[in-house]
C-alpha cells in the first residue's frame, strides 16, 4: 500500500528516447511523479502542458518531473514534439509500475466499468519517501497545486 511517509517503490522504465530511467537516479532531489492515461488526448495534453509551463519553477525547487503512462516511447516522442513538452515521459507498457503505485484499477465511464489508469500524482522527497499523494486528479490547475504543495513541503523538510 502506498502511503505518505513510506519509501517510494523503485522502478526502472524506458523514457521517450528508449533510455532506461530509474527512480533511484534522482535520489537527493524532489520528484514529481505523475501517472496519466494516454498521450495526445485533451486532458493528458493539458496536464503535460501545465507541468511544462511550470517546469522552471519546479527546477528552482530542486524538483524533477516524471510522467508515466502505458504508451510506448515512440508515442511519447510524438506527444512531446507535437506539444513542445519539456518533460521526461516514461513508458510502462506492462503496467507493473502503474499497479505498484495503485494508479491502475477499476474506472467507470457512462456506467460501464473497465480497467485503466487512475490519474495520480506523488511528491517524493530527497530521501525517496512519499511526501504527498493525489488520486483521481482533476487536470485544471493541478500542476500549480503540486508546485505550491512542494514549496510548502520543502520549507518544512528536515
Amino acid at each position: 500500500m502506498i502511503e505518505i511517509g513510506k519509501k517510494a517503490p523503485e522502478f526502472c522504465l524506458p523514457d521517450q528516447n528508449n533510455k532506461t530511467v530509474c527512480l533511484k537516479d534522482f535520489s537527493g532531489k524532489w520528484i514529481i511523479l505523475y501517472f496519466y492515461p494516454k498521450d495526445l488526448t485533451s486532458g493528458c495534453t493539458k496536464e503535460a502542458c501545465e507541468f511544462t509551463d511550470l517546469r522552471q519553477e519546479f527546477k528552482k525547487l530542486d524538483a524533477v518531473i516524471l510522467g508515466i503512462s502505458p504508451d510506448s516511447s515512440e508515442k511519447h516522442q510524438k506527444f512531446i514534439a507535437k506539444n513542445s513538452l519539456n518533460l521526461t515521459l516514461l513508458s510502462d507498457q506492462t503496467k507493473e509500475t502503474l499497479k505498484i503505485y495503485e494508479a491502475w484499477g477499476k474506472k467507470k465511464l457512462y456506467g460501464k466499468e473497465y480497467e485503466g489508469v487512475i490519474r495520480s500524482t506523488f511528491i517524493i522527497d530527497p530521501n525517496m519517501n512519499i511526501a504527498e499523494i493525489w488520486t483521481k486528479v482533476r487536470v485544471k490547475g493541478h500542476a500549480k497545486a503540486v508546485k505550491d504543495r512542494l514549496a510548502q513541503l520543502k520549507s518544512e523538510y528536515k
